[in-house]
């Protein structure tokens, strides 16, 4: 049998709350985070003035001086999570084997703040430079690279570029390194879209949001559906072999047992809609290498982009792998706003804490499904019954990926999965 790989720390750095405890209050009890735009004005010249940011966030409690004045906040967001992740899982700060740990995470925009920063400086000030660091802060493998550094973490590396649903591929890639000999992974992934530029090109696609009452900005499913709202943060995990866990004592929250990506060769449009075979075909891939049938599923968290066309077609992507009973669907980003990978991340963290306690979260709305988004909302929380969750997203310009995963078991208990 191919190594087993298992979930042995979560760290959460979301507008939800700083760790996992933080976090899992803000899922259960419904609480919407989503509010003005602080890290810079957006007033009088951008029509979203809504977002998911993270309060109360002190980087230098997680890394020295040094290390931040090189890095984006994106990165410092990443720093933090991983510190709590290798916390929950109880392991050091520093590799004691550093080629036997590995970090792969997800990226999408890179340091934008920093890179803004430095661009300012040098169109719009006397002395037309940047800072040494601007080659490297805004690089989208800037966060692997630093956290490989700061933490010894020397095993084979590397990041995924495919937006949202880069935070469910990084844990599939996580997996094949475990398969392949490397006993401990950090995966997830941050992200902080949140600068001048970065919302000018999100608002490019056509997709945000122009409410500016977060309690009707991001409506998912819903009949007042009318784009989504953006948001920062995170989770960052620990994925480890099965026996390399169990030979030190720890905590497993869950396995991964299955992922299926797939790709619809379309870009991502105002008037785009996602294709539905595509994203079907990836979860019935997950399905399948998890050996899962999918009247065991006890809930789906969707990828929930929150425009009409790409909610109508991702609920018929369900309906055709589940029929016409699919399993209950539960979503939380209208709470925190959408992170990009981070945020489908952060769904894999609220479902390994969903199984962890026994407690599948009702789901944030819709209040009203609209025409075609007719799915299971689970309207309370309820207990899972066979232990399995999926995790759905879509990352702009076609990426479709689904991870299959279930809760840890008693000892002695069979896995379900390869």
């Amino acid at each position: 049998m191919s190594p087993r790989a298992v979930v042995t720390g979560i760290g959460v750095v979301a507008p939800s709350g700083i760790g996992v405890d933080a976090h899992w209050r803000a899922v259960t009890a419904g609480t919407r985070v989503t509010g003005p735009i602080t890290l810079f004005d957006p007033d009088g010249r951008y029509p979203t003035r809504i977002a998911g940011e993270v309060s109360g966030f002190d980087a230098a409690r997680y890394a020295d001086n040094r290390r931040l004045v090189q890095t984006d906040r994106w990165t410092h967001l990443g720093f933090a999570a991983t510190a709590l992740a290798l916390a929950d899982a109880g392991l050091p700060a520093r590799a004691p084997d550093p080629y036997g740990y590995a970090v792969t995470l997800a990226s999408s925009s890179g340091g934008n703040l920093f890179g803004q920063r430095e661009l300012q400086r040098l169109w719009g000030g006397p002395s037309r430079t940047v800072g040494a660091y601007q080659s490297i802060a805004w690089f989208y493998a800037a966060s692997v690279g630093q956290l490989s550094i700061h933490h010894q973490f020397k095993g084979p590396s590397g990041v995924l570029v495919t937006e949202s649903a880069g935070g469910l591929d990084s844990l599939a890639h996580a997996v094949r390194t475990v398969r392949r000999g490397t006993p401990v992974v950090i995966a997830g992934a941050t992200e902080c879209p949140l600068s001048p530029y970065a919302l000018a090109c999100q608002l490019r696609s056509g997709l945000l949001s122009p409410v500016g009452d977060p309690e009707r900005a991001y409506l998912p499913f819903d009949v007042d559906a009318s784009g989504y709202v953006p948001a920062e943060g995170g989770a960052v995990f620990v994925v480890e072999e099965h026996g390399h866990a169990l030979a030190r004592g720890a905590r497993i929250y869950g396995e991964v047992t299955g992922w299926g990506a797939t790709h619809d060769a379309a870009h991502t449009t105002a008037e785009s809609a996602g294709d539905p075979v595509q994203y079907a075909r990836a979860v019935r891939l997950a399905l399948g290498r998890a050996g899962v049938h999918p009247d065991e599923v006890d809930v789906v968290l969707p990828d929930a982009l929150g425009t009409p066309r790409h909610d109508r077609t991702e609920a018929a992507a369900l309906r055709a792998v589940f029929g016409t009973r699919p399993p209950p669907v539960t979503t939380q980003k209208p709470l925190t706003g959408r992170a990009h990978q981070g945020g489908s991340a952060l769904d894999v963290a609220t479902a390994l804490l969903a199984l962890h306690h026994d407690q599948l979260p009702a789901s944030a709305g819709p209040a009203r499904p609209a025409d075609g988004c007719e799915l299971d909302f689970l309207r309370r929380p309820r207990r899972p019954e066979a232990g399995v969750a999926v995790v759905c997203a879509r990352g702009f310009d076609g990426f479709n990926s689904a991870l299959v995963l279930r809760g840890a078991q008693p000892p002695g208990e069979g896995s379900g999965g390869p």
